[in-house]
């Protein structure tokens, strides 16, 4: 526990017996925690008190660094527990909770004396426990990620983890004080943001202000200073509106519980850091709570105030009617009060109150009754799931923090689906976030989208209120360009595990293809099968590429982390161990063609073959240009054109690399390739160019001009998508013929050079 002095390991247990005066003071403190077991039964109340005897034993001779008996840090864990009404279960774990780290209890006693969900409780926190957040991002992320997960399995770990942190913040001071910024960054950065995302508003701004004073004391205490200067120049006025808000509410028949808000000082901060704002220019410091009966009653009270004060344009929320994301519920408005001065009002009712506080954690207040919520009883519940959802698609501990880490600091839109079902979802949220989030088929085969009956992009981004109608098509798939846009973790877990998906199983065809040809070069025509009298070789070549599979090891060939020739010569290194020659004829002529150093019997590619291979845009490559494929490392199959500068200086220095690649003969789609035309600045110059380029069958896929103080002549350069060499022919004729047009050419690499000081060299 980062504020806890623990015993030395070797110490005796009845050893630094405490001062008859401080075990009072301990029991005295479980006195206080009985009194709040009023919720539980007697049965309950009886199991917590036995569990209670059990830490105290077990603690026994412990003190904290303030010199009280480490006992009172478990009593004080558990109050908070009991604070937010949880079961039996989740006190007995809050006050066992380092019984295994510190004093040597073992998992299987706690299971023998508690029972094993108590036993699993304490388990859960020992190792949450000894997760060390570091600076570094792939540390945190790993985690972060068991942090997390352990939350997913059982919402109660992370529950007692909060209590057990928020009462180790309260007692920082007690901690040397090189201490406090790690402790005090991790609360902030880790702990409070899951507070909120729970819905415990009231632990949440805790952890910040507590955090917030360890971190910078010198700025808290001048914020603090100024609040208090500022609350006793505003006291009159924080009484004159309590006075006005009674007798309005009265004379309503309305009964109300009014309760003074304040800003926290870490809000302030972040407030006037944020915007650059000085203490006396953050208006909204102070504001009123108001407890109504029922939600008419809130409704009915909106009325009131804004027949008071003058309401402010933009600042009215109703999170009554569309709940947050954590279940949080109340009407928001923003008034000018007296003097001037923008106050915030609250309105909710005593229920809305509870969940406001406790978040998930009042689903334990509302369990024993007759009408609990459904919907209580799964607050953040659909969030924590979908962690366990990302997890099973995201092996990567820094992919899943990128995917997670989005989700915890949720501003919400709120949308509808066209059968009036409200979704809720993170603001910056687009289309394809809306698809995912209802089902991920939906998100898989989305082809285009309407908001409000009207057709837009798929990277619109939503609004509130926006109706959002997803229209499918069983041929369309996952786009790599969608994660550039989309905002929702579910989102970007699902199109990356697609992409994933299926790039392993083509890259796993292209492996194939390249060891068959690597083998050709060793002398045999084919890859021999896996099964039968071959079986023993391939578990021999397995064990020297430390592959599991065949598939596994194919897929790394077609990726590039497996170079396909030293796996060719290893294979036939065991093939003739068990007496099998290289084909003399097929060797001879393979050697007749090794000057070329790319060995024959290339890849064949159609245009068909997706993210196993790519074209290399340094020379866009296209139909009728002699090719050459390189194989990258984790990047699976580059192709350039033969006199590309970039491939010469990859073969340079790279060459077992490199692979032949031939064109098919009828390509299934068209290729992209660069044109630079030298045109007359003429008015209409480009649409003259551009309506040439549509009628000679060339799609502009990207255009732009020289960025140049205006002069007699420009160049434009275009990214155009042609058939071939013939149609790219075609088409430059045809431009070079189009008024205005000085020069039309395709854009080429530079050559490469084995001299450094020649251009284009490597």
């Amino acid at each position: 526990m980062s504020a806890v002095a623990k015993p030395e390991p070797n110490a005796p247990r009845g050893a630094a017996r405490p001062s008859p005066a401080a075990l009072n003071a301990a029991a005295a403190s479980f006195a206080a925690l009985t009194a709040r077991l009023d919720y539980l039964s007697a049965e309950d109340t009886e199991l917590v008190r036995r569990a209670y005897r059990f830490a105290d034993e077990a603690h026994l001779g412990q003190l904290r660094n303030s010199g009280e008996p480490y006992i009172t840090h478990p009593i004080a864990v558990a109050a908070q527990c009991a604070e937010w009404k949880l079961d039996a279960q989740a006190l007995m774990a809050a006050l066992l909770h380092d019984a295994i780290e510190d004093c040597g209890v073992t998992k299987p006693e706690l299971i023998e004396r508690f029972g094993a969900p108590v036993a699993e409780l304490v388990d859960g926190l020992t190792k949450l426990d000894k997760l060390q957040f570091n600076t570094r991002e792939e540390n945190q992320a790993e985690s972060f990620r068991k942090m997390l997960l352990a939350m997913a399995r059982d919402v109660r770990v992370i529950l007692v983890k909060l209590a057990d942190r928020t009462h180790n913040m309260r007692t920082l001071d007690d901690a040397p004080r090189e201490k406090w910024p790690r402790i005090a960054g991790e609360t902030l950065e880790i702990y409070a943001p899951i507070a909120h995302r729970l819905g415990l508003n009231q632990t949440y701004r805790e952890l910040q202000e507590l955090s917030f004073r360890h971190l910078k004391p010198w700025r808290y205490a001048i914020l603090s200073k100024a609040v208090t200067k500022a609350r006793s120049r505003r006291r009159d006025l924080i009484q004159k509106v309590q006075r006005e808000l009674e007798t309005a509410f009265a004379a309503a028949g309305i009964s109300v519980r009014i309760a003074g808000r304040e800003k926290t000082l870490y809000s302030i901060y972040r407030k006037m850091d944020e915007k650059h704002l000085s203490f006396a220019q953050v208006t909204d410091i102070y504001g009123f709570r108001l407890i109504v009966p029922n939600v008419i009653a809130c409704y009915t009270g909106l009325g009131i105030l804004h027949q008071m004060y003058k309401p402010l344009p933009g600042k009215f929320k109703d999170h009554i009617a569309i709940a947050k994301l954590n279940g949080y519920q109340s009407l928001h408005t923003t008034l000018v009060g007296p003097s001037g001065v923008n106050v915030e009002f609250q309105l909710r009712t005593e229920a809305m109150h509870v969940v406001a506080e406790s978040g998930v954690a009042a689903h334990w207040l509302y369990k024993a009754t007759d009408n609990a919520s459904p919907s209580r009883e799964r607050l953040g519940a659909k969030w924590l799931q979908s962690l366990l959802d990302i997890q099973d698609e995201t092996r990567d501990a820094a992919e899943f923090w990128d995917h997670v880490k989005v989700d915890l600091f949720p501003d919400a839109v709120y949308v509808f689906t066209p059968k009036s079902q409200i979704l809720a979802l993170p603001r910056g949220a687009t289309v394809i976030d809306f698809a995912y989030a209802i089902h991920s088929n939906i998100g898989d085969h989305t082809s285009a989208a309407r908001i409000n009956g009207d057709q837009v992009p798929l990277r619109t981004e939503l609004k509130n209120g926006d109706v959002v109608e997803v229209i499918t098509a069983p041929v369309s798939t996952p786009n790599p360009a969608w994660l550039g846009f989309v905002r929702t973790g579910r989102a970007r877990s699902k199109i990356r595990h697609y992409l994933k998906t299926l790039a392993h199983a083509e890259s796993e065809g292209l492996g194939e293809k390249l060891l068959a040809q690597a083998l050709r070069a060793e002398g045999r025509n084919k890859v021999p099968p896996e099964d039968g009298e071959y079986q023993v070789i391939w578990e021999k070549l397995l064990r020297f590429t430390a592959n599991r599979s065949r598939s596994e090891l194919m897929t790394d060939i077609g990726l590039g982390r497996r170079i396909a020739s030293i796996v060719a010569k290893r294979l036939m290194f065991l093939l003739s161990e068990r007496g099998e020659k290289p084909d003399a004829l097929l060797l001879t002529r393979e050697r007749f063609t090794a000057h070329e150093t790319v060995s024959q019997g290339g890849v064949t590619l159609d245009g068909s073959e997706n993210s196993s291979v790519r074209f290399a845009l340094c020379c866009r490559p296209i139909p009728g240009d002699r090719i050459v494929g390189y194989l990258g490392h984790g990047e699976g199959l580059v192709v350039h054109t033969d006199e590309c500068g970039v491939g010469q200086r990859l073969r340079h220095r790279d060459s077992e690399r490199f692979f032949a690649v031939e064109w098919a003969e009828e390509p299934v789609r068209t290729f992209e390739t660069g044109v630079v035309v030298t045109v007359r600045n003429d008015k209409g110059v480009l649409a003259r160019v551009a309506a040439t380029l549509a009628e000679a069958e060339a799609d502009i896929t990207h255009v732009e001009m020289a960025d140049e103080t205006p002069q007699d002549s420009t160049d434009l350069r275009f990214v155009i998508a042609v058939r071939d060499r013939a149609h790219l022919d075609l088409v430059l004729r045809a431009v070079k013929r189009t008024p205005s047009v000085l020069v039309a050419n395709r854009v080429v690499p530079a050559p490469y050079s084995a001299d450094p000081s020649a251009p284009g060299a490597g």
